[in-house]
């Protein structure tokens, strides 16, 4: 079934991350992957990528670090998950009429697509702001 890969999962990891602090706050990369768990070599990965997506800028230097781009309430999971992932769909039947050969008849083929809306409106609902809101305040520690 969908299933996304681990840089998108990263990915989401650091939005979410800076989508909890106060809007244009610079983040050391260090600080973002350690409180995400992300290995470092993939971390420095899915932040060049989302920098060239346009979700984070960066600043380097020695007070440089991330933030992100625009507000989270700009940016929603289906644009960073189709960003790392491409097509969303459930079936190949979906992206390619010919793999079908019963095509707009196939009853299975509408559930796939059904399924396919459902899961992009909640993805498209679903904005970095509403989860940093679902996940709360940071905790108390060392300062960024």
């Amino acid at each position: 079934m969908f299933r996304i890969h681990h840089k998108t999962d990263y990915a989401v990891r650091v939005l979410l991350a800076l989508a909890r602090r106060e809007p244009g706050t610079l983040v050391p990369t260090r600080v973002i992957q350690q409180e995400m768990l992300i290995p470092r070599q993939i971390a420095l990965q899915v932040i060049a990528a989302l920098a060239r997506g346009g979700f984070i800028e960066t600043v380097q230097g020695r007070h440089g670090g991330i933030r992100l781009a625009r507000p989270a309430s700009q940016i929603s999971l289906r644009e960073v998950v189709s960003f790392f992932e491409g097509s969303l769909s459930p079936s190949e039947c979906l992206e390619n009429p010919l793999a079908c050969p019963f095509e707009e008849s196939c009853p299975v083929r509408r559930r796939w697509a059904g399924l396919r809306t459902l899961i992009l409106q909640e993805l498209e609902q679903t904005t970095f702001a509403r989860l940093a809101a679902e996940a709360g305040p940071l905790p108390a520690g060392p300062a960024d």
